[in-house]
């Protein structure tokens, strides 16, 4: 059985299970407890779990990033929190050079369990400094896995697998998804790490995307099908490793791709996309891939501007009817 909750309940569920499984679990970031998380997403955890378990830190991000990297050497589980990934970018020093690096860097004698997670991407006139997306920049990084949630089921699947992985997960959410209602499943379940999903299939074209991309795209998908265009389309879930297979076993059957990227179109998600398939089903191509990104320029504040700047089923369409040749 299944019932409707939001994401953000969905990640406090997934938090709560696993610290209820696991005391080694525990969650820290900037107004995690007091507060309840600065999206409501920890609602309720200090008071089941306490202060010790649930810990409100200073706006810190290199100093309680690197706290959490050392509890994670030395055998407990944190999720660290982040306000937004844009903030993050004070923590890349842990997150990057020693979180990512310390199996390696130990030869195989410590393991570094921790899962980072906050929202990514724009949200609105949030402007330059709140508007990046990080995938493509953890996912650059070897020692890091990398996954990115569109529902609440994968929300709570996926973090509950990230919680329990003995590398460390970088976790992408979204400001604008948090409210989203959604089925998911009664008891325990996990979402994998490095396995997309096919949210719809069809025989016409491939469009593959991920994180709240994935809305826009089904809004163009069902655009698309009244004109009698079926489209396939693959939601990541898993950033890194990426789940080659599906994409090019899709591509296989409709011989064209659309990938749709919230991020900058320079060596982004995209375009390691668009590499992977001209190396693996080239000869099944039936027009070139075509990428459907954000403007290469920092977000503007104006709405108009937003609205040019970002992708969204307009661009889709248009990007689909462009592989397929037709008007």
């Amino acid at each position: 059985m299944a019932r409707e909750i939001t994401l953000r309940e969905a990640l406090n569920e997934a938090m709560s299970e696993e610290m209820r499984r696991d005391e080694t679990v525990f969650l820290m970031g900037e107004e995690v407890a007091e507060y309840n998380g600065a999206y409501k997403v920890s609602k309720g955890m200090l008071d089941e779990f306490g202060a010790k378990r649930v810990i409100d830190t200073p706006i810190t991000e290199l100093g309680f990033t690197g706290l959490g990297v050392g509890a994670a050497m030395n055998g407990l589980r944190p999720i660290v929190e982040f306000m937004t990934w844009n903030f993050a970018i004070l923590a890349f020093d842990q997150i990057v050079n020693n979180a990512a690096k310390t199996l390696s860097q130990s030869a195989g004698e410590f393991n570094c369990p921790i899962v980072f997670r906050g929202p990514s991407g724009a949200a609105g006139q949030l402007a330059q400094q709140h508007s990046q997306t990080f995938e493509s920049w953890m996912a650059n990084t070897p020692g890091l896995k990398v996954v990115s949630c569109t529902d609440p089921e994968d929300a709570k699947g996926l973090l509950k697998s990230a919680i329990r992985d003995n590398d460390p997960v970088c976790m992408m959410e979204s400001e604008v998804l948090y409210g989203m209602k959604g089925h998911v499943p009664e008891g325990e379940y996990l979402t994998p790490i490095g396995k997309a999903a096919i949210r719809s299939e069809g025989k016409d074209v491939t469009i593959v995307s991920f994180n709240k991309m994935m809305e826009e795209v089904k809004k163009a998908a069902e655009e698309l099908k009244k004109e009698g265009i079926e489209a396939e389309v693959i939601d990541l879930r898993t950033i890194k490793p990426l789940d080659i297979d599906t994409i090019v076993k899709s591509v296989k059957k409709t011989n064209r791709l659309v990938v749709v990227d919230e991020s900058w179109p320079f060596a982004g998600v995209s375009a390691e996309i668009a590499y992977v398939i001209q190396k693996y089903a080239f000869d099944y191509l039936d027009a070139p891939v075509i990428r459907v990104n954000a403007a290469d320029t920092s977000l503007p504040y104006a709405p108009t501007l937003v609205d040019a700047y970002m992708p969204n089923p307009e661009k889709i369409i248009k990007a689909v009817k462009d592989v397929m040749y037709v008007s």
